[in-house]
């Protein structure tokens, strides 16, 4: 049976409990890691200005506590390759599904395709 690291456990611990069920879940079935869960003000504003997030704090829903987003991805971790993203997130949106949990992914977006990140809708 696969095991989150401790810094993928600690960062979904911070995450609503719905994604901490479907990431758990997730896991069963494809080794992943947990890139973030929630953000602090510093690491929001930061991650807009590196251009990984279009999002200012508090708006995005990294900043809530709990995470009503999370940012994970297929393990081991090679950013360029959008197809491993691409079927890892394929993988979480069956797994939603199956869990009637109700999840937008990052990839789906037109403007801004942010692969990595999962939220939930309407919370």
């Amino acid at each position: 049976m696969r095991s989150f690291s401790q810094t993928s456990l600690a960062r979904l611990a911070t995450c609503d409990p719905e994604l901490q069920r479907l990431f758990n879940e997730v896991l069963q079935r494809v080794d992943c890691t947990v890139i973030c869960g929630h953000r602090a003000e510093e690491a929001q504003n930061k991650a807009v200005a590196e251009g990984k997030s279009q999002t200012k704090w508090p708006h995005s829903k990294h900043n809530s506590l709990p995470s009503r987003a999370v940012d994970a991805g297929p393990w081991p971790l090679y950013w360029y390759d959008l197809k491993s993203f691409d079927q890892f997130a394929a993988v979480v949106k069956t797994v939603a599904a199956e869990l009637n949990i109700e999840i937008e992914w990052g990839g789906d977006w037109v403007s801004f395709k942010d692969r990595p990140h999962f939220q939930l809708k309407g919370k």
